[in-house]
């Protein structure tokens, strides 16, 4: 079986909506598809993996950004001007997401059982609090992230770019038990 989250922006930004008495759909353009195949590293994978997910969920109204993180280094450089190293795995990827509180994925693993990893923790994304994981970024790419949030979200809090490194605080994944 591939490891794979569904994270990142839609996510957080679905809590941000149910925080702030939105629709949870508001202002969500895409929903993250992340996963590691370290022995696919071709393109047409994810282009099969999404089309074969858009055939199963039908008319659904958002944007399937699929990503083999086990891939993202053979296209960073292209994207935003930098190299970057291969993730080791898809939780070593997520550590590099652009905020704390974006840096969050959750699968299904059956009816009742979900995996939720968070190396960051929750406290910053209950808080509405937006904090730069600069262990990728670079502080323009914060910034145009932020800009388009804050129209969105004008309740959000955001802190001020920094250099400063962030601690992992939680470097396993939670199991949730469902009722």
């Amino acid at each position: 079986m591939v490891d794979y989250y569904i994270g990142a922006g839609a996510l957080a930004q679905t809590v941000w909506n149910y925080m702030t008495n939105r629709s949870l759909n508001y202002g969500i353009n895409d929903i993250d598809i992340t996963y590691f195949n370290k022995d696919r590293l071709e393109e047409t994978d994810e282009i099969e993996i999404k089309e074969n997910l858009k055939k199963e969920l039908g008319s659904f109204p958002l944007w399937l950004d699929v990503k083999n993180q086990a891939r993202v280094h053979i296209w960073y450089k292209e994207k935003y001007g930098y190299e970057i190293e291969a993730y080791k795995t898809i939780e070593e990827a997520i550590t590099t997401w652009p905020t704390t509180s974006t840096a969050i994925g959750v699968r299904r693993i059956n009816k009742k059982n979900w995996k939720l990893y968070v190396p960051y923790g929750l406290n910053d994304l209950f808080d509405l609090k937006v904090v730069a994981n600069p262990k990728q970024i670079t502080e323009s790419i914060y910034i145009k992230k932020v800009e388009r949030w804050r129209t969105e979200w004008p309740e959000l809090k955001v802190v001020d770019w920094t250099n400063e490194k962030l601690k992992v605080v939680n470097n396993d994944a939670i199991s949730v038990v469902r009722g």
